[in-house]
């Protein structure tokens, strides 16, 4: 079959759309404890050396400049651009505390810059933190790394983007979401596309590698042919990649939605059929559904990553590199080192008060049982390639496949049943009709999930 055959049925999707994770780690955040923080971090990160594995950096940049109405981020809005030095210069505590932790052979093969907006930082400011870094870790210098970061084309042109290139990265996002000027009002983010393009067009001629184009659908007054004409400026721009984001209304969660009208949202059906157009237009456009909320073209590193087994996923969403330790710096940021997840404080005062006491910041996390590693490997596997080789599984961590997994079963006949997928003693396989459920397949398996009913995630679509 081929890979990146997709199939869209409403009345299944309707019937399976309920309340789920997204699987950017196994398990979720919700079962980080405090118990596990940064004395066993330490112990973790020491212990990490002996694979002698590459790392992953992550920055959390929070600061933006305007609010945007629909952002569940963590970001600490503001106009005052005084407000980066201190958080600048306790993160260049934290590099240097985490890097005393890892070999220094150990080479940075992705490095990703998130927020916030990174960019809110001024250029001597970049230049600085990219500095810093490259002091503690050893970072590539021909290239060939995946070092990215996410930009507002508000807080960009073309100096930024050709600085950026300069400091190292190589691959762009762009926050778009919708360019209908209705929408934009509704949810306080105005961006021209002659801005858009602007950094666009920049990111190409300074010789990035990959653009991606970040959209929303399920935002107030969007319709059908409001969004149709979004996706076609955005198509006709040709970025390597779009995420297509299903915005999740939870005011009760994220106080800057209560600032959206709620008689404004889409319905259900319209939501549905807005996702049903951007399945029909970016797969005619020659876009390759990846999974989740990701399309790519065919010759991108994430459709070719996918296509060799080597796709992956993290915090970042999917990734190419998956034999990595992921150290995450910065408030909220999370870690993924050896068997275990640890995230750092929420807040600008805690963070300082860690960092000033010679601590890093880390205030929870979790160490994976052969339980979590198992569940794990599944849940990675079927996100990622749409299928699971039950043979390789059951020598890998020596179970019976269908013994270990007995209560599932009833759940995997139905969803087999329901042509979601197809399921044999050796292999499972996720049939077109169920990738949009991907998110309700990794669910089964999802232990935690099952046992408390967790009722804190977005819908599924």
């Amino acid at each position: 079959m081929n890979m990146s055959e997709i199939s869209f049925d409403p009345d299944l999707i309707r019937r399976y759309d309920k309340a789920g994770p997204r699987y950017t780690s196994y398990p979720t955040a919700v079962q980080f404890h405090e118990g596990f923080a940064e004395r066993e971090y330490k112990d973790v990160a020491i212990n990490s050396n002996a694979t002698h594995q590459p790392l992953s950096l992550y920055f959390h940049l929070p600061f933006c400049d305007t609010i945007c109405f629909y952002c569940a981020c963590n970001k600490i809005v503001t106009k005052n651009r005084k407000h980066t030095a201190p958080y600048l210069q306790r993160l260049f505590q934290e590099i240097a505390m985490q890097a005393a932790l890892f070999d220094q052979n150990r080479t940075v093969t992705q490095l990703h810059w998130g927020g916030g907006t990174p960019t809110f930082l001024s250029h001597a400011e970049m230049r600085e933190l990219m500095s810093e870094t490259r002091r503690y870790f050893k970072l590539l210098d021909d290239d060939s790394g995946e070092y990215s970061i996410e930009v507002d084309p508000r807080e960009a042109n073309t100096e930024t983007i050709n600085l950026l290139r300069e400091l190292g990265f190589n691959r762009l996002s762009l926050g778009v979401q919708d360019f209908e000027p209705a929408v934009q009002k509704a949810v306080n983010r105005i961006q021209s596309e002659a801005i858009t393009e602007e950094v666009i067009q920049a990111a190409r001629a300074s010789g990035f590698h990959s653009v991606s184009i970040d959209l929303m659908y399920g935002l107030p007054l969007q319709t059908v042919n409001t969004f149709s004409q979004t996706l076609d400026k955005v198509i006709a721009m040709s970025p390597d990649r779009l995420s297509v984001f299903n915005y999740a209304h939870m005011p009760q969660m994220f106080k800057t939605q209560r600032q959206i009208n709620e008689s404004d949202l889409p319905s259900a059906d319209e939501k549905l059929n807005i996702l049903q157009l951007c399945v029909q237009k970016l797969t005619a456009a020659g876009y390759v559904y990846i999974g989740m909320d990701h399309f790519a073209k065919p010759d991108d590193e994430l459709a070719l990553a996918q296509k060799n087994g080597t796709l992956y996923r993290n915090f970042q969403g999917y990734s190419t590199q998956s034999e990595c330790d992921l150290i995450a710096m910065g408030i909220t940021s999370i870690s993924k080192v050896g068997d275990s997840y640890c995230q750092n404080v929420k807040t600008i005062k805690e963070y300082e008060e860690r960092i000033d006491n010679g601590h890093l910041p880390m205030f929870r996390g979790i160490g994976l049982t052969a339980d979590d590693l198992l569940r794990r490997e599944i849940i990675s596997q079927l996100i990622c390639h749409f299928n699971l080789d039950i043979p390789r599984v059951e020598n890998q961590y020596n179970i019976k496949f269908t013994e270990y997994f007995d209560v599932e079963f009833s759940e995997l006949e139905q969803m087999q049943q329901d042509g979601l997928l197809n399921y044999s003693s050796t292999h499972m396989q996720v049939l077109p009709v169920g990738k949009f459920l991907i998110r309700n397949i990794c669910m089964i398996f999802d232990k935690y999930l099952r046992e408390s009913g967790e009722k804190r995630f977005s819908k599924v679509i």
